[in-house]
């Protein structure tokens, strides 16, 4: 199979599609995207689209806020750096199947970033000890 290059709308939403397949055949946040938050792919997919084009091609494609449905999500079922884990093990063996060059290694940094710094903030709230004086 020819890798991309992730330099096209259509090879995010390749991205995007190829991912979250991943994502739901997953044991361990499988169950939080269909149980927990109980997505509508439908929904979903294209906000993810939106929001990867923002990143990659910088079209201002996604107009959101992308990390208050994670910690809606959290307030059901605490996030840890296990899920953020696997979401990035997920996310970049898709990277590394299907896609080649800068653009793919820099996209597999981002999605490193956005899932270490998320996993901070949610550990952070679920740590209350800082509400303690």
């Amino acid at each position: 199979m020819v890798r991309r290059t992730l330099d096209s709308p259509e090879d995010i939403k390749f991205l995007v599609d190829s991912f979250y397949e991943k994502v739901q055949a997953d044991s361990l946040i499988g169950p939080i995207f269909t149980d927990v938050a109980q997505v509508d792919w439908s929904k979903h997919l294209p906000k993810m689209y939106a929001f990867w084009e923002s990143i990659i091609l910088g079209n201002n494609a996604y107009d959101g806020h992308p990390f208050r449905p994670h910690l809606i999500v959290n307030q059901k079922h605490t996030l840890t750096i296990d899920h953020f884990e696997r979401w990035l093990q997920l996310f970049s063996a898709t990277l590394t199947e299907n896609f080649t060059g800068e653009t793919a290694e820099q996209v597999r940094q981002r999605a490193t970033q956005i899932a270490l710094v998320w996993n901070n903030k949610l550990e952070y709230i679920n740590n209350d000890s800082y509400m303690e004086d």
